[in-house]
């Protein structure tokens, strides 16, 4: 027997039997966020800095004088397999230093032998004669010496741009003090005593500036090149006391407030009709502030003129002993920044690779709090994430390491408060009037700059893989 279905059932079965979402949602009130950015990150640095009023727009860092050294790292020219060193450049070897008669620089730069270097060569040995000065155009070369009891010391590594054995220059009887074994393939450019001697023999001006450099060399000064104090201590009765003072910097560094600027339209109309229940102009001056303090403190870390991957003395950069970044690196940076580190600054995936380093080290530091932050820390000194800090093509970063603050001779930065319009400290905000567009107009500038005022107070390292695979 069949069942019939009652007509039109089946029809009804798909008729809704209330209101729907997508009607109902006509009627309903949507609940919203502000507009998000992906660009906005931590910001570490700009909250860590301690911040320094310039009220002058311009901050003089007033040191002791000190004597000038060459410690600076030299510059090489490659066309293809041609590597040679700028003529200019070898000034920054101490005993040419001011030495400025181009003629002769030419022909010095011109009698430098390349030289390719396998893991493993020795360029100099511990007690031999040194009878070349070498610059190290790529690679690395690790220096090691003999301890207090016979066994190798290590005495750090010598990385692109560094040279050794400057002393053959004025000396024709220096002994290596030092053992230098090349730890990765390396390219060297090498001057032999001999050849120098050549250049030496026919040139007066550089004879002279050589007896001027020897002669200088007795100047009192102490450790850093500073000019000494001269202090008496320990004596009984009344011995007459030496008199001192202490002389200054005559041309002391100066920083002037950089700026980052942009122009802010907004329609009047979008203003007007379209800002509830948030203010548009308010929203888009968020957003353009978030974008100003990134581009402050990429600049901070950059910027060739006051940036501190820039300001870096030489003396405080070190390159890591095996590529990755490793405790034992992390250990050299404080040994260079020791009078009250701060924090290590590193991209995150810098921080990645020390991290693995560790685990594979089987050290495993605890975090610290760091304003109600649990951050990561090695030997209790914070380790703070900075996006700005650059990667290489090949995979190398930096790792930064400051004491900071004005009272304890550190890195600072500078900004000045109480700026006409001001919208957050050392950013203002002004008014630039409405187009005929009906566009209204914002300047939207933040003053900014930072200054290591002493070379102690910032410590890099250098080239740090962060890509090698286990």
């Amino acid at each position: 027997m069949t069942v019939t279905e009652p007509a039109g059932r089946a029809d009804a079965a798909d008729e809704p039997l209330s209101l729907g979402r997508a009607a109902a949602r006509q009627l309903a009130t949507t609940t919203k966020s502000v507009p998000q950015m992906q660009g906005i990150s931590t910001r570490w640095l700009l909250k860590a800095l301690p911040w320094v009023e310039a009220s002058g727009g311009t901050y003089r860092v007033n040191r002791r004088l000190s004597y000038t050294v060459g410690d600076g790292r030299v510059t090489f020219v490659a066309n293809g397999d041609d590597v040679r060193v700028v003529p200019p450049e070898l000034g920054e070897l101490a005993p040419l230093r001011g030495f400025e008669d181009e003629e002769v620089l030419a022909e010095l730069a011109g009698r430098f032998q390349r030289r390719e270097l396998e893991p493993g060569d020795v360029l100099a040995e511990f007690g031999s004669r040194s009878d070349q000065v070498f610059l190290i155009a790529h690679g690395k070369i690790a220096k090691a010496g003999v301890g207090a009891y016979g066994d190798q010391t290590a005495l750090g590594t010598l990385a692109n741009g560094d040279y050794f054995g400057e002393n053959v220059l004025t000396s024709a009887d220096a002994i290596w003090e030092f053992t230098a074994k090349a730890v990765t393939a390396a390219t060297v450019l090498a001057l032999s005593r001999q050849e120098f001697e050549g250049v030496l023999n026919r040139s007066e001006t550089l004879r002279a500036h050589l007896e001027e450099f020897v002669a200088s060399g007795s100047a009192a000064r102490n450790e850093h090149g500073e000019a000494e104090i001269a202090l008496s201590a320990g004596h009984d009765g009344e011995p007459a006391l030496p008199g001192t003072f202490v002389d200054y910097d005559t041309s002391p560094r100066e920083y002037e407030l950089s700026v980052a600027q942009t122009v802010l339209r907004v329609h009047s109309r979008v203003s007007d009709l379209y800002s509830k229940p948030m203010n548009q102009t308010e929203q888009q001056l968020r957003l353009t502030v978030e974008a100003l303090r990134e581009r402050q403190e990429h600049e901070l870390v950059n910027n060739t003129d006051f940036g501190l991957l820039h300001n870096a003395d030489f003396d405080q950069r070190v390159p890591t002993r095996t590529g990755p970044p490793t405790p034992d690196d992390f250990d050299e940076l404080l040994s260079l920044v020791w009078k009250g580190p701060g924090f290590f600054l590193a991209h995150p995936k810098t921080i990645a690779a020390f991290g693995r380093e560790c685990s594979k080290a089987g050290i495993y530091p605890g975090p610290v709090d760091l304003g109600g932050h649990q951050v990561p820390a090695w030997r209790g000194v914070p380790i703070l994430p900075c996006n700005k800090i650059p990667v290489t093509e090949h995979r190398t970063s930096s790792v930064l390491l400051m004491r900071t603050g004005e009272a304890e001779q550190g890195v600072i930065g500078l900004h000045q408060t109480g700026l006409p319009d001001e919208y957050q400290p050392g950013l203002n905000v002004r008014f630039m009037g409405i187009s005929e567009q009906a566009i209204v107009s914002y300047l939207v500038s933040a003053y900014y700059s930072a200054a290591v005022l002493v070379p102690d107070a910032l410590a890099v390292l250098e080239a740090a893989e962060i890509g090698r695979e286990s």
